[in-house]
């Protein structure tokens, strides 16, 4: 099977030369675009998530040897978390070269989160099926470069950090309001307020609600962290 040139310049960008190109195609191809032949990449992303998983589990247990479970755990759902393989996706620009079905082509699929996740675990299971576990660890290492040896500040939840602040002083839980919504629905953007009954609030935009809460619980965190 012979690439398409996009498909060749976006080998460049991945930096792995496949063996069996149709693998690289079939990761590209949305579920949206597929026949009944089932060649889309939804089986691949089943795998990619298990390889990504491993190769992460393993990367952090070497980079701290003495770390808990309940050390590791939330380092590990930061690294895999679909806002994280989709920023991966977006550093290769892996969106301009899915094959999308019209209706995700008119709705902005290209740019959708849970769309990119996906596709960038369906292309690591593609490369371990072309070249081998370890071209796939490889590959993934370099992809997430510094989040990996960063991850301990990545993983802090902002939300329950903010609710253990606030528990410590006898507060009941914050709370999260949506005050706000841009943007068309392909891309919306979201806008929380994150409140103290003490009456202090903090608001931040994102793509996801949860993002949003996460960011507006953040800037919460850091400002009752200014006036301690």
């Amino acid at each position: 099977m012979k690439l398409s040139a996009e498909l060749g310049a976006f080998q460049d960008r991945l930096g792995h030369r496949f063996t069996r190109p149709e693998l690289l195609a079939q990761a590209v191809t949305h579920a949206s675009m597929s026949s009944a032949t089932r060649d889309d990449n939804q089986r691949l992303e089943f795998l990619g998530d298990r390889v990504l998983g491993l190769v992460m589990a393993e990367a952090l247990l070497a980079l701290d040897p003495t770390a808990s479970e309940g050390q590791l755990a939330p380092r590990f759902n930061a690294l895999v978390r679909k806002e994280t393989c989709a920023d991966v996706a977006r550093q290769i620009d892996l969106g301009a070269v899915l094959r999308l079905g019209r209706s995700e082509m008119v709705s902005g699929g290209r740019r959708k989160q849970a769309l990119l996740g996906d596709g960038i675990e369906a292309v690591i299971a593609a490369v371990y099926l072309d070249a081998g576990f370890d071209t796939a660890k490889e590959l993934i290492l370099r992809l997430w470069g510094t989040r990996v040896r960063n991850v301990e500040a990545d993983a802090r939840d902002a939300k329950t950090a903010l609710q253990e602040w606030a528990q410590a002083r006898g507060f009941r839980p914050p709370n999260y309001t949506e005050t706000a919504r841009t943007g068309p629905d392909h891309a919306p953007q979201f806008t929380i307020t994150a409140s103290l009954e003490n009456g202090a609030q903090q608001a931040a935009k994102a793509g996801s609600k949860r993002q949003a809460e996460q960011a507006a619980a953040a800037a919460l965190l850091s400002e009752l962290e200014k006036t301690q």
